[in-house]
This record gives C-alpha cells, sequence and structure tokens, in this order.
C-alpha cells in the first residue's frame, strides 16, 4: 500500500521499557500497511525509552511522542493516546511484543469487509524472557463465541486487537478504575452492542512476565476480574452457562491454594491446547 491518509493509529503505553521497546517499534515500523501512524504515550518513564522513541521519532515522522509528566498508567495513557489519533481505526501494541508484519493490513482488510464487527484480535504466540516460543494461543472466530468465552477468560489478548475509534469514543474508552482489567471491562460493554471478530492467525508475539500488568498480584487482578464478571451479568444482560459457574469456582478456588507462577503457567499450557 502506497503512503496516504493514514488508515489506522496505532497506540503503545510504555513505561520503564527501554530493554524491549526497541523491538516492539521495529515491528510497527516494519509493517506490510504504510498508512499509520504510531503514538507512543511515555508514562513518565524513569529509564532511556523515552529517549529510544525519540530517536526512532526522528528518523520516521510517523511516530509521535506523548510524554505524561507523571506516571497516570495504562489506562488514562491509552484513553490519552487514542484521543489523539487521527485514524477511525485504532491498533494496539504493547511495549515488550513484536507484531507479525501483515498484522495490520489484514486487519484493516477484516474490519473493512465485516462492518458489524467493532473490533477484531489475532491469535498469539506465547514467548518467554529469551524470546522462545513455549505456547500457543487461539481464539473462537466467531462473535457469539467469543462473548461465550468473556465469562471465563479474555476474548483477546490485548495487543492484538484493533477497533473502531467511534466505538471507543461512545463507551468513554478505559476506565482507569479497573486497572489491570480495563481491557475485559471494555470487551463487556462493547459487547452489549457490536460484535466481536478474530483473525485465526498468529500475528502477534506476545511475551510472558510474571512481573507485567496482568499477572503483577495476581490474586488481586483476578478479584477484580470476577467483579467485572458480576457486573456484567447484573447490569449487561450476560449470561453464564453451568461451564461457566465450574469454570469459575475452580479458578477462584485455586486463587488461595495455587502459587501465581503455576496457575500462569498451567493456564497457559491449558489453553494452548485447547483444554479450556
Amino acid at each position: 500500500m502506497k503512503r496516504g491518509k493514514v488508515l489506522v493509529s496505532v497506540v503503545m503505553s510504555v513505561f520503564n521499557a527501554d530493554k524491549q521497546v526497541d523491538r516492539a517499534i521495529e515491528s510497527i515500523l516494519n509493517q506490510t500497511l504504510k498508512n499509520f501512524e504510531f503514538i507512543i504515550v511515555n508514562d513518565a518513564s524513569r529509564d532511556k525509552t523515552s529517549t529510544i522513541v525519540r530517536r526512532y521519532a526522528k528518523k520516521d515522522k510517523r511516530i509521535r511522542l506523548i510524554n505524561n509528566d507523571r506516571n497516570l498508567k495504562i489506562a488514562h495513557s491509552l484513553n490519552i493516546g487514542v484521543s489523539n489519533a487521527k485514524a477511525d481505526l485504532i491498533a494496539r501494541m504493547d511495549a515488550d511484543d513484536i507484531s507479525h508484519p501483515e498484522r495490520l493490513e489484514m486487519q484493516y482488510a477484516f474490519l473493512k469487509q465485516h462492518p458489524n464487527v467493532a473490533i477484531v484480535g489475532t491469535n498469539i504466540s506465547i514467548s518467554d524472557k529469551n524470546g522462545n516460543e513455549i505456547w500457543k494461543r487461539e481464539y473462537p472466530t466467531l462473535s457469539t463465541e467469543l462473548k461465550k468465552v468473556m465469562l471465563r477468560y479474555a476474548p483477546f489478548a490485548h495487543p492484538t486487537v484493533m477497533f473502531l475509534k467511534k466505538v471507543f469514543d461512545e463507551f468513554g474508552g478505559y476506565d482507569p478504575k479497573m486497572i489491570p482489567c480495563e481491557d475485559i471491562d471494555f470487551w463487556f460493554r462493547i459487547g452489549t452492542k457490536y460484535d466481536f471478530g478474530n483473525i485465526p492467525k498468529s500475528l502477534l508475539k506476545y511475551s510472558l512476565s510474571v512481573k507485567s500488568g496482568s499477572h503483577y498480584d495476581i490474586r488481586k487482578t483476578e478479584l477484580l476480574g470476577f467483579k467485572i464478571k458480576i457486573k456484567a451479568i447484573s447490569e449487561y444482560g450476560y449470561r453464564l452457562s453451568l461451564y461457566d459457574v465450574v469454570y469459575n469456582v475452580l479458578q477462584f478456588l485455586s486463587l488461595w491454594v495455587m502459587p501465581a507462577n503455576t496457575r500462569i503457567r498451567l493456564y497457559n499450557a491449558l489453553r494452548s491446547r485447547g483444554l479450556i
């Protein structure tokens, strides 16, 4: 595709990511779809992250750096990034992940071909701290199935999604009170009105870290996740199946009897094999 109108705004929040951010940036700059802008919100990093991003921005004018004066956390930072976006489509990215070169082009084409879909994700490969693939994770492709699994686990890997900016604005963006489950809360709200989609191809290499936002203080995070599910049932009209009930009961009990690292590895092993 030739450069011209900005078709996609890629939004990435970064905080103290100087060890990984260069790989994430390069994976976006090397996309086959060229008509994008790359909004990077530096959330008051204390390392060399800002310096690295500025260096890339000097070389490629598609990069727009926004510096927060203080650390606002991911939900606030993403809201700032999206509010500054020029495109009608927003693609998420995280500083420690790597996007497949065709990711943006494939997601852009999907949303254009499926006007009823407000958000599309992709499958992922999960790598360890050395970059070695340890698991693959697949997601359903049908909207009905993606919404069903929400009452068990996230229907998307957050850094894979591309969504309509107008829908983001309609639902008020990410809720900062829901960190680090701001994405789950957002999917439930969008799902009350719009369809979901997923491209059945691994288009992002996801870096697994027990210190990442989704795994740090896992008990507190998952208790918040349960509250979000209860709200989705009581306020948004989502319904639990018997399988959902059993799954959530076992998940809740495991919080108190199993170490966090063991739970993370067990979950990923079961998900990658399609057993849950």
